[in-house]
């Protein structure tokens, strides 16, 4: 199995840490004073600047935006270096994420005490007398979630997350309140002093808070109007998130734009290799490249380029500038006899399109007859590792991880164009004979796990030819996802060096969400399936979920199970297994089979995931279990083929022997 996940790259991320940790000697790791509310930080929490996050305080009107706002960060978190996090790309966009996690600094509160909602409680959320209240302005509907302490920070610098348990709608705007918090005594914690002024009478236009309370003026009437007094209230704000249009518009326009050019012509190729009877399984192995058009500022879209910028504000192509992407295509034995069906394979974390030729992939391609063809999710591939680094240690560079993601997406649009119109008709994808090895017509379809799994859930949201796409142990968030990941640790030194405020660390999360939103799941889930984009068909996905998993947090596929329609497999795992009140809450279920997306949970025995933000350790990782089983390789390709989802566990729990 060829995942690169960062156990596997340990000698190589090793060094790159290792000169990192060369490059700069911190003079100290103390946390950073909060900013004077003079320069553009919200008064209203006082722990941190940008908290609480996210807020409307942070932006400006805008009438040429969709939601008429635009983001106006002028003061943002410094490394270590004291080097600023530069807001320019931040405020490119007219709203916060679907997926922000909610941050605030509460000193001394217990939620247990308080009575939040945990991980395993998410129905809780919705109590009337919940002590943390989401609420859609515009609809007065409440939103679900689950709220948490950061587990990796000490006492006095823990953050208050709050995540949404389904990903907020785009566009919409919330109200957030904190009321009626206990602390491990179970004594009510009183408003900090700067907005509990600014819940009492009208200040002066002089006082330093009267601009803030005025904004807060329409925060407490929507919430009043919601049933949310002002009796026990500790904070409130609100926010507004970002629109179709501003996470998804710039891959949009490069998609459309590239394939207006290329037509319903084939993109130009090189075949570079081929290599036949690899072993019993594959017939054939074919490499290469495909050219696309790059939208990327450096020719070659090399590691470290972002977006070129054209005078409309959307991403152009520099003259000339294309991009070579890099293929490597698995034919199995069967198409000699039958013409495989098109499939594109989505590679793990940081890895390559070499993962292609891994033996379940090769399983699934001969039991089935799937031709897989896969390149790299540049950005976060291979090649990338030393950029990701770099964006670790100066968050302003994330820009140059999530503008290469979408130029990723592209590419595999047009590795698709390939395989369906242009492949036939080399001899290097034809028998003897000079028939086609991939079937003529057929509908292209995706596969991939892990970063694939997240990665490909934007993909099928963009892509017009893909119909259904498998998603391997899947999830979509990556703010979520890092700190509850076995893989994440070792690049969290990056984080701890330059950033050391945990405090810091969790704001800088939620602000990498909103660039990283433009590249992963996250920001193109509602239009995943059920809400095409323009231009876009519908599409089904089918998610594997590992229970337990040690590399990809199962809650936050449940997030994207809710958040994309998908039903769950029931009876969906064995009696105690689950710690939840109610297991995989308001996902609906489907028995034998089902039509639609569906998630399905498969079960090696593994424990249950902390209830924590930290990553499992305990037991054996099943992460890589469902692609290794042959009854999970039927129903993926049942599904692919037919866009059934069926039980292939005998009425039961999907249950794995390791």
């Amino acid at each position: 199995m060829r995942v690169l996940s960062l156990r596997a790259l340990s000698a190589g991320a090793a060094l790159v840490l290792s000169a990192a940790l060369l490059a700069v000697t911190p003079a100290s790791a103390a946390p950073a004073p909060a900013a004077p509310a003079g320069d553009g930080c919200d008064p209203i929490d006082p722990a941190s600047c940008l908290l609480p996050f996210p807020s409307n305080w942070y932006t400006r009107p805008d009438p040429h935006t969709a939601t008429g706002l635009r983001i106006d960060m002028r003061t943002t978190l410094k490394n270590a270096l004291g080097l600023p996090v530069s807001p320019d790309e931040w405020n490119r966009a007219d709203g916060f994420s679907p997926g922000s996690e909610l941050l605030s600094r509460v000193p001394g509160v217990d939620l247990a005490r308080t009575g939040a909602a945990p991980v395993t409680d998410i129905g809780a959320s919705l109590k009337p007398d919940a002590p943390i209240v989401i609420v859609d302005t515009a609809t007065g509907q409440r939103w679900p979630y689950w709220a948490e302490l950061d587990a990796n920070a000490p006492d006095d610098r823990k953050a208050l997350i709050v995540h949404p348990a389904k990903n907020l709608v785009e566009g919409h705007h919330y109200a957030v309140a904190l009321r009626n918090l206990r602390d491990a005594s179970g004594n009510p914690i009183a408003p900090n002093a700067a907005f509990a002024k600014i819940l009492g009478p009208a200040l002066p236009s002089t006082d330093p808070l009267a601009a803030r309370q005025k904004a807060e003026k329409k925060v407490l009437a929507d919430l009043a109007g919601r049933g949310v007094s002002r009796d026990g209230l500790y904070l409130a704000w609100d926010f507004t998130v970002a629109s179709a249009r501003s996470i998804a518009g710039p891959m949009l326009h490069v998609r459309d734009d590239a394939l207006r050019k290329l037509g319903n012509r084939s993109p130009s190729f090189l075949v570079t290799q081929v290599t036949n009877n690899v072993d019993d399984k594959i017939a054939r192995e074919v490499k290469g490249v495909v050219w696309a058009p790059s939208y990327l500022d450096q020719y070659g879209g090399l590691p470290g380029s972002a977006f070129h910028y054209g005078k409309d504000g959307l991403p152009s192509q520099l003259p000339g500038n294309n991009q070579a992407v890099p293929f490597q295509c698995e034919i199995p034995k069967a198409a000699f006899g039958k013409p495989a069906n098109p499939a594109l394979y989505g590679h793990g974390l940081l890895g390559s399109e070499g993962e292609v030729d891994a033996g379940n992939v090769k399983a699934m391609a001969a039991e089935h007859d799937f031709a897989f063809c896969a390149t790299r999710w540049i950005g976060m591939s291979e090649e990338d590792v030393p950029n990701v680094v770099s964006a670790l240690a100066d968050i302003s560079r994330f820009r140059t991880v999530a503008d290469r993601l979408q130029q990723s997406m592209l590419n595999f649009v047009f590795l698709g164009r390939a395989m369906t119109r242009g492949f036939a008709a080399d001899k290097a994808f034809q028998d003897d004979s000079g028939k086609p090895l991939i079937a003529p017509g057929a509908p292209l379809t995706y596969d991939g796990n892990s970063q694939g799994g997240i990665m490909g859930g934007a993909l099928t949201a963009v892509s017009p030819d893909l119909r259904r796409s498998v998603l391997g142990v899947p999830a979509m968030n990556y703010s979520t996802l890092l700190n509850r990941s076995a893989d994440f640790p070792q690049y969290a030194k990056v984080l701890d060096l330059f950033y050391p405020d945990k405090l810091d660390q969790q704001i800088g999360l939620a602000l990498i969400q909103m660039l990283w939103d433009r590249g992963e799941a996250d920001g193109y889930a509602w239009h995943m399936t059920d809400h095409p984009y323009p231009g876009t068909p519908k599409h089904q996905v089918l998610m594997h979920v590992a229970f337990g998993d040690h590399q990809v947090a199962t809650v936050a596929a449940e997030v994207e199970a809710r958040t994309v329609g998908a039903r769950i497999h029931a009876p969906t795992v064995r009696a105690g297994r689950s710690l939840d009140v109610a297991p995989y809450w308001n996902i609906p279920t489907f028995g034998a089979s089902t039509g639609g997306s569906a998630m399905v949970v498969w079960d090696s025995g593994s424990p249950a995931p902390p209830t924590t933000n930290t990553p499992p350790t305990e037991g054996r990782d099943p992460h890589s279990d469902p692609r290794g089983n042959a009854d999970a390789r039927r129903q993926k390709a049942i599904f692919l083929t037919t866009g059934r989802t069926v039980d292939v566990c005998d009425g039961g729990p999907c249950v794995i022997t390791p």
